[in-house]
């Protein structure tokens, strides 16, 4: 049986490939700037009626956690709110077999990133599965030209 973490993770890989076929379908004949923002206030309303319903607002522990973690978190959306741009745009001058791998290199970037600012030590068969993530998105980008 998967562990709580692993369901979470297939979870969000699923509905990132749902992302990709849903955005490339969006975002034609929209300025891919504008199909964001769009994506963006269906998250906000979602998210808001989540943690609504389920009762999770948690205003006082942000505030009294100190201002790392409301720093972290900005930086968090910036970086996130970049992203999306870049992919929707990515999205609607290419094709989304192509632009999704490219995106997902993004796994070999948090394990490089992870050792550089968290300190994270990889193992080896994560960094031998991080270069044949490497590889595998070569062929799927490059194969395709």
């Amino acid at each position: 049986m998967l562990a709580n973490w692993q369901f979470y993770a297939l979870a969000s890989a699923f509905f990132a490939a749902l992302t990709a076929i849903f955005g490339k379908l969006g975002v034609g004949g929209l300025n891919s700037n504008f199909a964001t923002l769009v994506r963006t206030l269906v998250i906000l309303a979602v998210t808001t009626l989540l943690v609504t319903f389920r009762r999770e607002w948690q205003w006082a522990e942000l505030v009294g956690s100190g201002s790392r973690s409301f720093f972290f978190l900005v930086l968090s959306g910036v970086a996130t709110g970049a992203s999306w741009l870049f992919y929707y745009r990515a999205l609607q001058l290419g094709d989304a077999s192509q632009v999704a791998p490219l995106d997902k290199l993004s796994l070999v970037l948090v394990v490089i990133l992870a050792v550089i600012f968290l300190g994270e030590r990889p193992s080896l068969p994560t960094l031998l599965g991080a270069a044949l993530i490497f590889a595998g998105t070569m062929v799927m980008v490059l194969g395709k030209a």
